[in-house]
Formats: structure tokens, C-alpha cells, sequence
């Protein structure tokens, strides 16, 4: 395996409600006098391990709510970890000197679920596309700075499937497909190395969802593109994935080369996910929802968060979070089941 592009090591991502001075005040007299105050924060990622290597595309899989989006904003650079280390090629990225940290948040870019909502309607298409490489330098300036622009603009088009005949029009004249391509664009336009696709294609109608996949693996191949691709579809994940990480309420609960994960589960949160896949061949067989709701971030169950909701569960994984720990070559998983 080629050397890692992204390490993530220890990473935690906290939200909580910013208090001003008076309330500051006010809990400081509450625990002076024995009182306890609710902690409103979310533990939106914990304490999660990751590496993806050059070359790699990583299907991050898991329920709504499950923290996949706010780990792919950490890895892209949108959003600091409030704990833990973020490596870009073995460096930390928070501590690079500010022209090379500039570099390494260039290099990683980010494709958004909803491609309407993630594209300034107030834009022509060529200005969505090329600003960003504009400001960055990547566009030759001068006498011919207007043409050098154009042609840029048109090859990122052309490149993402797009006439550049349709640059002069607003996000809002587009198709959803078309406006993806728009985001995809975007995202190239500054000649990246890794790309983050958040739900790229579930907001696409079934046949446009097969032209994005189809375009990210051939740009994959076109300009050796890493992807971390984030999904709670896993039959898309199964077609695009080399290996794929399965998260629970904030936890990377296993990770496996596809194969692997599809063809022997290991993690009961897996199997579940894998039992309400369709399938052409059980199309006549019942299919059960995984037993339960998934608990709230702000007050999540002790121990292994699933156990409230895992048929295997013992007094163990109510009490004690469960190590990511290797149940097989290139595989890893977290239940006390294994020990």
C-alpha cells in the first residue's frame, strides 16, 4: 500500500453553546454551591483513527446523525478537531508554515450533498469555477489574463461532462445532475489531490447518480485522484470502494477492504446495515429495521454506543467502550464480541 495522504489520529469534534460572561457566572455559583449544570455539548466525532493512502477511495457508511459529514468537513479543512491530530501527507496540518498549510488545504477539496444549496446563485458558472484559481495564482494574469481565464474555466467544464457554452448562466438554470457537475468543477479547478464527496449523489435521481459515479471513476483515473467518499447508500459504496469505514454515533466502529466488509461483517451495527440492503435474488423476503432509534449525541449510552440497540448485547458493552482492534489482515473491529 502506498504511503498515507490523510492520517487522522485521536480525532474529536465538540459542539456546545458559547455562554456569555453572566452565564459563566452563573455555573462557576452552581458548582461552587454543589449544583450540577447540563452540559449541552455534542460529541459529534470521537476520538477516531483513520488513514486513507494515495490512490485510495474510502467509503465512510452510517446512519443520519452518525457524524460522517463533520468528519469529512475536519479532513477537508472546513473545520478544526477540537482533539487530535489531522496529517496531511505525515504532517500535521496545524502546524505547517502558513504558505504550506495554504498548499495542503488547496490539495484537499469537498464535493457537497445538496448541489443547489452549495453553489452561490448570485454567480455565473464561470465565476463559481474560476474565482478560487484566480485568487490562488493558478490563472496566468497579464494582457491575456481575460483569455487565460476562459480557456481555464472551459477545460474544468469540459473535464466534469458540461458545455462551456452554458458558462454565462446563474446555478438556478441548471439541472441537479448539471449543477453537481458544477460543484465537481469547482472542486477541480484548483488542481486538487483529494477530493471529499459528501452524499455527492443522493440528492440525484437514479440514472444521473450512475453518470457521477461513473465520471468520479474516470477523473479517479484521469488525474490519480484519493477520495473519501461518504454515503449511506452502500450499494454505492460497494461499486466505488476500495475499503470502507463503518461509523456509529461518532466511533469508527470497523473498517475493512470491501470486499471483506460485504462478504464477512464482523460488527453487529454492520451486519444490521447489511441485512436491509436490497437484494434482487431476496426480493421476497421481510426486511427488518435495525431495533431502535440512534441516541442523541448530546447524551449518548455508556460503553459500546450501540448496545441499546445490539441483539448480541452483554453487561460488558454497557459498561466498557470496545478497542478498534484487528479481527483479521486489513481488518478491525469494535465489539466485545471479538475478546
Amino acid at each position: 500500500m502506498s504511503a498515507p495522504v490523510i492520517e487522522l489520529r485521536g480525532v474529536s469534534k465538540r459542539f456546545g453553546k458559547t455562554l456569555d460572561a453572566a452565564a459563566k457566572l452563573a455555573r462557576r455559583v452552581s458548582h461552587a454551591m454543589g449544583g450540577t449544570a447540563k452540559n449541552d455539548v455534542v460529541r459529534a466525532v470521537d476520538n477516531v483513527d483513520l488513514t486513507i493512502s494515495k490512490g485510495e477511495v474510502v467509503g465512510l457508511v452510517g446512519e443520519s446523525g452518525c457524524g460522517k459529514s463533520t468528519l469529512g468537513r475536519m479532513v477537508a479543512g472546513i473545520m478544526p478537531p477540537s482533539d487530535g491530530t489531522v496529517l496531511w501527507q505525515g504532517r500535521d496540518i496545524a502546524t505547517l508554515p502558513p504558505d504550506q498549510a495554504r498548499a495542503a488545504k488547496l490539495s484537499v477539496q469537498m464535493i457537497f450533498q445538496d448541489p443547489y444549496a452549495s453553489l452561490n446563485p448570485r454567480l455565473r458558472v464561470d465565476e463559481i469555477v474560476g474565482e478560487a484559481p484566480r485568487v490562488h495564482g493558478l490563472i496566468p494574469r497579464g494582457n491575456n489574463g481575460r483569455r487565460a481565464f476562459e480557456d481555464y474555466v472551459d477545460a474544468q467544464l469540459r473535464r466534469a461532462g458540461l458545455d462551456p457554452a452554458y458558462k454565462r448562466r446563474y446555478p438556478h438554470q441548471f439541472s441537479g445532475g448539471q449543477r453537481q457537475r458544477i460543484g465537481i468543477a469547482r472542486a477541480l479547478a484548483v488542481q486538487p489531490e483529494f477530493l471529499v464527496c459528501d452524499e455527492a449523489v443522493a440528492a440525484l435521481d437514479v440514472s444521473i447518480q450512475a453518470q457521477i459515479l461513473n465520471l468520479f471513476m474516470d477523473l479517479r483515473t484521469e488525474l490519480d485522484l484519493t477520495y473519501l467518499f461518504i454515503s449511506h447508500d452502500l450499494g454505492v459504496v460497494e461499486h466505488l470502494s476500495d475499503r470502507v469505514a463503518i461509523m456509529y454515533l461518532g466511533r469508527i466502529v470497523e473498517e475493512a477492504p470491501a470486499e471483506e466488509i460485504f462478504a464477512r461483517a464482523n460488527h453487529p451495527y454492520t451486519q444490521a446495515l447489511l441485512a436491509e440492503v436490497p437484494r434482487v435474488e431476496a426480493r421476497k423476503r421481510a426486511f427488518t429495521a435495525i431495533k431502535g432509534e440512534i441516541p442523541s449525541p448530546l447524551n449518548p449510552p455508556s460503553g459500546c454506543h450501540f448496545h441499546p440497540r445490539c441483539p448480541h448485547a452483554m453487561p460488558i458493552c454497557r459498561e466498557v467502550a470496545p478497542k478498534l482492534q484487528a479481527v483479521a489482515p486489513g481488518h478491525r473491529s469494535a465489539c466485545h464480541l471479538n475478546g
